[in-house]
């Protein structure tokens, strides 16, 4: 089947539900991002120990935040109890290390994004849920953007004081102060300014942005908390990770579950791994989707109708050019 691809524009009006933003959206800010996974990088830039490499082995993922978070539990335990291993500690180290040198060759500085802001922005703030399935810190980011920029308008994480998720989440999105509309933004995999500490206690990095990203990569050298981010695995591996997090496992019970009429995927591929996300979705009463095309390519489109509508039913779909005005970080005007 062949499908019409228009722009954005034409079919914007239409939607103000909920947006997902995959890996393709990144990439469109900084084709640093082109790699995707973390692994990969490290694999390739030849970071990885013998050592690290038997704990991806042996307990078959390709998760780095699961590895990291398995062997600095371990480390703990065996510092808690005066057991001399020096060898688990090494392996944290190097895990730990190796992450956070890959995140710093593929995660771009705040000047270099900086110009792409305000685009974001503004295409982010006309949805009343956001999604983003990326690791990065872009969307945060443009959410720090607004609010030096935007009183009418709010993007809300619903991390309130010490940087702690709130149960109540839903009432952020009451406008407060001279706020006159909010769009609530969550993180299904996790982010790389989310973190966890000793007791499992999940909690934000604050800072502003260019000094935010050394922040988080010098709380992870501390050895006092792990970050909190599903970057690869199976959907099943996923899951997993999902429901040993009190934040995600919150996300993707109730956001997800949430009544929505609308649903716009921009920089997603559908892969196998996330469909349970969309899974999710399928009884909140989506009515109508919208999803990005780049290179107009017909493939595509085929590969993701068949999916979303085997996951969430009969939809009408809307394709649309992710290179067009008004789209991420092409802005109106």
């Amino acid at each position: 089947m062949t499908y019409v691809i228009r722009p954005w524009s034409d079919i914007a009006n239409h939607y103000h539900g909920t947006a997902i933003l995959g890996n393709g959206a990144s990439i469109a800010v900084n084709p640093s991002f082109s790699y995707g996974s973390l692994l990969a990088h490290a694999r390739t830039s030849q970071l990885i120990a013998s050592d690290v490499e038997r704990l991806f082995h042996f307990f078959r993922t390709t998760d780095f935040e699961l590895i990291l978070r398995i062997v600095w539990q371990a480390s703990n335990v065996n510092k808690s109890l005066g057991i001399e291993d020096s060898r688990t500690h090494e392996a944290y180290l190097g895990v730990r290390d190796c992450l956070i040198q890959s995140v710093q060759a593929i995660h771009p500085e705040f000047e270099q994004v900086r110009a792409n802001l305000p685009g974001i922005y503004q295409f982010l703030k006309r949805f009343d849920t956001v999604l983003s399935l990326n690791y990065d810190l872009i969307v945060y980011w443009a959410l720090m953007y607004g609010y030096d920029q935007d009183y009418e308008h709010a993007i809300k994480d619903c991390f309130g004081a010490g940087g702690i998720f709130q149960d109540d989440w839903s009432r952020f999105r009451t406008p407060i102060y001279r706020q006159r509309s909010t769009t609530l933004l969550f993180y299904p995999h996790g982010n790389l300014a989310l973190c966890r500490d000793r007791i499992e206690q999940e909690f934000k990095i604050h800072n502003r942005d260019s000094g935010l990203l050394q922040s988080i990569l010098t709380r992870w050298r501390s050895e006092e908390v792990v970050p909190l981010f599903v970057s690869e695995g199976t959907w099943e591996q996923k899951v997993s990770s999902i429901r040993n997090s009190y934040y995600l496992s919150t996300v993707y019970r109730e956001v997800l579950g949430c009544e929505r009429e609308t649903l716009v995927i921009y920089g997603w591929g559908l892969g196998d791994q996330d469909i349970h996300l969309l899974q999710r979705m399928r009884s909140t009463g989506i009515r109508r989707v919208a999803v990005s095309v780049y290179g107009r390519n017909q493939i595509f489109c085929n590969r993701v109708a068949s999916i979303i509508q085997e996951a969430l039913g009969a939809v009408p779909i809307d394709f649309f050019d992710s290179q067009s005005i008004g789209c991420l970080n092409n802005p109106s005007t």
